[in-house]
């Protein structure tokens, strides 16, 4: 198949939780690969595993991807012409599908009991095989259609006792498998069981599922994580035995955790903050923040995401969504593990509110001032983004890392404050005020001008002044350029808090 035909992928999460950072990845390479040739990129929900079903959370997948402007063709909110999209509502069409590889030969039915498995699995440790499955070994001495009579199989069928279909899995076969990724990678039948492709209540495995879905929806791509790697041999084999073509598979390397050591798990996921969303499902005695609740733009995640396991060809660090789709190609992703680091993801996002335009920021932080009852004209928001800019990570610092431009200071850097601080100077803080307090035009040219001739006037030095202004006004020496931050703050609110600022700190002083 070439990239001629039209391109089909799509990406399928199971409804068990909330969508994390893996899941994310898959379906920004698949989008990704989708937009590059002007495919299709379809979302299905693979709902089969009923008792895992978690309320809530194939809304959460769609919030998810709407969020970062992952926007799909096709899918269960939106239509298509290859539906229904999700699972659940396919159930009949599995069932027609499983027994008709019984009938081909390449599947059977069986009637094992639990009991009769768990002591299937008894004897073979007794044996020393302390790894059983069901496979071509084990298959004939257990109860199933090729070891029962004919009349027998069809009593049990219509009692529909513990019926199940497995797949036939050929002997001595070695299975090969051209990954986009990885290359050729070959799997011997010896090392495949049996797999159940039909339950007894009448759903679908997912490799069952995943196979019929994929071809009845003409899947061109199956673009995944390395962990279906080993379960593609049965696939192949499923394509075989149904007479289809299979699509093209890349399995993408893993995400490991911040350490390198192991793939980042979805619990770790929950522990270090990285869902999209805060998780609404409650995991033991906790519940953890997203990446949205922490403060990430969306367009700053991805592009921490996109290199992840992939390269532009050459050394761009920050690209667009338009930007991504015309460098991917699945022969720039690795097949190493990529390291997660959360330091450098909030390196991309500071980077993305850098290129941000103020006036994109204003309604976001005014949003997240007004969430706090901070309430304040969009002008004076706008000079506050126009400061802090440079100095924040997250949208919430522009109110984290500058409470002093909405509130008063109510704690402050002592010991600044008793290192720089001589009383001797006290007349001179004082005139500094009066001075200010009489300017008639206020800004930051005629502050400056003010603080600083009286300085050099004084012969005062400027380590021994400044310093006790920044602590009087923003309790701290963090925060941007101190004339500036006066001129926003304005008189009044400067005097008045130069003298509550004043009284505190001589408080604290004892004087």
């Amino acid at each position: 198949m070439s990239l001629k035909d039209t391109v089909r992928v799509r990406f399928a999460p199971s409804p068990t939780g909330p969508l994390h950072i893996g899941g994310v990845r898959t379906a920004l390479y698949n989008y990704l690969f989708a937009k590059k040739y002007n495919g299709t990129f379809i979302l299905r929900i693979e709902d089969t595993d009923q008792t895992r079903y978690v309320e809530g959370a194939e809304e959460y997948i769609h919030d998810a991807l709407h969020w970062f402007g992952l926007h799909y063709d096709e899918g269960p909110d939106v239509g298509g012409e290859f539906g229904p999209y999700r699972q659940s509502e396919r159930k009949g069409l599995y069932a027609q599908y499983a027994h008709s590889l019984v009938e081909s030969g390449h599947a059977y039915y069986a009637f094992d009991t639990p009991t009769d498995l768990e002591e299937m699995r008894a004897r073979e440790k007794e044996k020393g095989n302390h790894t059983p499955k069901y496979d071509a070994e084990i298959r004939m001495s257990m109860r199933n259609s090729l070891t029962l009579p004919a009349d027998e199989v069809a009593r049990l069928i219509e009692a529909n006792e513990d019926v199940i279909v497995r797949l036939l899995i050929p002997s001595d076969e070695t299975v090969l498998i051209q990954d986009e990724v990885r290359g050729e990678v070959a799997f011997s039948t010896a090392e495949l069981d049996d797999k159940v492709i039909l339950k007894n209540d009448g759903m679908p495995t997912y490799h069952l599922a995943n196979i019929v879905d994929d071809h009845t929806m003409a899947i061109t791509h199956v673009i995944r994580g390395e962990e279906w790697l080993s379960s593609t041999a049965h696939h192949v084999l499923m394509y075989r035995f149904f007479g289809w073509t299979p699509p093209k598979f890349a399995h993408l390397p893993l995400i490991l955790k911040p350490s390198g050591k192991g793939k980042l798990s979805k619990r770790d996921g929950a522990k270090f903050g990285f869902p999209v969303f805060p998780i609404q499902w409650q995991d033991g005695e906790e519940l953890f923040a997203g990446f949205k609740d922490e403060g990430f733009l969306p367009e700053a995640v991805l592009n921490f995401l996109v290199l992840l396991g992939w390269n532009p060809g050459d050394d761009r660090e920050t690209l667009n969504l338009d930007e991504m789709i015309e460098a991917f190609s699945l022969d720039r992703i690795v097949k190493s593990g990529a390291k997660f680091d959360i330091e450098k993801a909030k390196w991309f996002n500071q980077q993305y509110l850098i290129a941000t335009p103020t006036s994109e920021l204003v309604p976001i932080v005014t949003q997240t001032l007004e969430a706090k009852g901070i309430v304040k004209s969009p002008e004076y928001v706008t000079t506050v983004i126009e400061l802090m800019k440079e100095r924040v990570v997250f949208v919430d610092d522009f109110y984290e890392s500058a409470r002093f431009f909405f509130e008063e200071p109510s704690n402050f850097d002592e010991k600044i404050f008793r290192k720089k601080y001589k009383s001797e100077n006290a007349d001179h803080f004082n005139q500094i005020l009066a001075n200010l307090e009489s300017l008639d035009t206020w800004d930051s040219e005629t502050i400056t001008a003010s603080v600083k001739g009286y300085i050099g006037d004084n012969e005062l030095k400027f380590g021994e002044v400044l310093p006790i202004l920044r602590v009087l006004m923003t309790g701290s020496m963090q925060g941007p350029d101190l004339f500036p931050t006066l001129a926003l703050l304005g008189k009044e609110r400067v005097s008045q808090r130069w003298n509550s600022s004043m009284n505190s700190l001589m408080s604290s002083l004892g004087e």
